[in-house]
């Protein structure tokens, strides 16, 4: 594997950073689109059982995206605060997202051959002496 020094990482590591909050973010935003089309198509018919219907859809669709975007806004500030827990977030984050094909596998790659890297070790390690 391709070793990356400290001034390599430390880019990799915002990059990858800025990936996790910004996908995320976007899964969150369309999980509050999609609560509000459904919600609003429902009421728009003036049908009691279609505004139920796509009711009930709209917010458990877009609960779920909300709920699975966060997690991963979550990892990006704590990789972009190089916090232990952010690299340990970031990894079960990328590791769940291997399954959304093509761009959560990309990035879940990347994840991982970013934050296993020799250097992230102390890399992550020495923020904890400077907080």
């Amino acid at each position: 594997m391709n070793q990356l020094n400290e001034q390599q990482l430390q880019q990799h590591v915002t990059v990858l950073g800025w990936l996790h909050i910004v996908g995320n973010a976007i899964m969150f935003l369309l999980g509050c689109f999609v609560f509000a089309l459904l919600w609003g198509i429902g009421a728009a018919t003036g049908d009691p059982e279609a505004t139920t219907i796509l009711g009930i859809v709209g917010t458990t669709v877009g609960a779920l995206l909300v709920v699975l975007g966060i997690p991963g806004i979550v990892a990006g500030y704590g990789l972009l605060r190089r916090r232990t827990w952010g690299r340990i977030l970031a990894m079960v984050v990328g590791f769940l997202g291997l399954v959304n094909f093509p761009l959560g596998t990309a990035i879940g790659i990347y994840t991982f051959w970013v934050l296993l890297q020799e250097a992230a070790t102390g890399y992550f390690a020495s923020s904890l002496s400077s907080t």
